[in-house]
């Protein structure tokens, strides 16, 4: 039973009872009274117990007069203390409600990556730290993140826009963006922590204008037009980055790779990659038991695809890469990782103790040195063996729902990058239409 001025329809019921309308009222529920009221269009309520309904019927009456006066600002509601809790105790909350400590960026940061630290990947707690160095830089370490405002963030935004990367143009509106959704991930899990009170103000926030990204091309398509049009270096690094490799050209540098490599893991890591699709952090994390020579498949660790879960997905193993891991494997230095060094490392100084397996670092400073001063020096990472693979099994027709199982998370700026390698589907999608 609902009183005190507040339709049913208002708390979430469809029964037909409609009363003078009052932003409190209260409800019996099996002899127990709850006070229910609306504050900023949301719904919220505390409980009175088994008190009388006269009680209750008085206690609505000062919540409903506390939000007339509020409305009227008469009265406000002290920062870091609840409506509920200045609605249960009539707006005397100095000695019942502590205030919130502020905390700074400096420490929030320190408490956020603390908390953070063993259920992330290495590479993403790299970027999170990347970008923290930015943010602080412009707020300061003393900066109370409680106070944040979209004018502080408006600020943030447009003078990174004047700022240069390691390339010496103008950052891009996508690395901003990141940086910003990386506070505004840290402010809604303090939030939660109650470090913070309310939601993130990026509300209304302006970026620049972004440049598409070149779709994925062939190197002869590239060097084409490297040769005919005036390009600036930035235009230049971006088409390299945009490199796809054929299959014969994939098939090419394995057996530059497998005849040039200075470390017996190398050329099984190329020969992983370029076969399954994988991401580098990927690669490193496989394990000897992953690889199921019986079944034909390879269980591929993922950390991306599903939040606050570790997910798998399987790829077939090529005839290739069955033949190149069986040979690896025969000579395998130990241990479970399946990409690992022994502990002296050839043509190197470096002494490990022990077997372990490769860091992300380790894994993009192999890639460059296997490649310097080749034809294959203008790759840009490991990741160009995903793009290529996509690439190949695109080109082929493959439907575009199998690549994702294969590869994982793929989204759909990234997917339309590949869509152009779709030759004969698009052609058949014109044929059925005219002829």
């Amino acid at each position: 039973m609902l009183r005190g001025g507040i339709t049913w329809q208002q708390f979430g019921s469809n029964a037909a009872v409609t009363l003078e309308l009052r932003m409190a009222g209260y409800q019996n529920r099996q002899g127990s009274y709850r006070i229910f009221f609306r504050y900023h269009g949301k719904q919220y309520g505390f409980s009175l117990g088994e008190v009388p309904e006269d009680e209750a019927r008085t206690k609505a009456s000062q919540v409903d007069y506390l939000l007339l006066r509020i409305k009227q600002r008469f009265v406000a509601v002290p920062p870091g203390v609840s409506i509920v809790d200045f609605m249960q105790f009539d707006g005397k909350v100095e000695n019942t409600v502590p205030v919130v400590e502020k905390i700074t960026f400096d420490k929030l940061k320190d408490k956020y990556l603390a908390t953070h630290e063993s259920s992330l990947e290495l590479s993403t707690i790299k970027g999170i730290k990347q970008h923290c160095g930015h943010l602080v830089s412009h707020l300061g370490t003393k900066f109370p993140i409680g106070e944040l405002s979209l004018a502080d963030l408006q600020g943030y935004v447009d003078k990174r826009a004047k700022a240069k990367g390691r390339n010496g143009r103008k950052l891009s509106p996508a690395t901003i963006l990141k940086e910003i959704v990386t506070l505004r991930t840290m402010w809604n899990w303090a939030v939660k922590m109650k470090f913070v009170t309310g939601r993130f103000p990026n509300d209304g926030i302006r970026f620049p204008k972004a440049t598409e990204k070149p779709v994925f091309q062939t190197r002869t398509e590239i060097e084409r037009q490297i040769k005919t049009a005036k390009l600036s270096p930035a235009e230049h690094s971006d088409l390299w980055h945009s490199l796809y490799l054929t299959v014969t050209e994939t098939t090419e540098l394995l057996e530059y790779v497998q005849t040039t490599a200075y470390q017996p893991f190398i050329f099984p890591l190329f020969a992983f990659v370029a076969h399954t699709g994988c991401r580098r952090s990927e690669a490193i994390r496989a394990k000897i038991a992953d690889v199921d020579f019986e079944s034909g498949f390879v269980t591929i660790h993922e950390k991306k695809r599903v939040r606050h879960t570790l997910t798998t997905r399987r790829v077939p193993l090529s005839a290739y890469l069955t033949q190149v891991l069986k040979s690896w494997i025969a000579i395998h230095p130990g241990g479970e990782s399946l990409f690992c060094q022994s502990p002296k490392v050839t043509r190197s100084k470096t002494r490990k103790g022990e077997i372990k397996p490769l860091t992300n670092d380790e894994a993009a400073d192999h890639f460059d040195r296997t490649l310097q001063n080749s034809k294959w020096s203008v790759l840009k990472g490991w990741h160009l063996l995903r793009h290529s693979f996509i690439s190949a099994l695109a080109n082929n027709g493959t439907d575009q729902r199998i690549i994702d199982d294969f590869v994982g998370h793929c989204t759909e700026t990234q997917r339309r990058r590949y869509r152009h390698l779709y030759p004969s589907v698009k052609q058949n999608a014109i044929q059925a239409v005219f002829g």
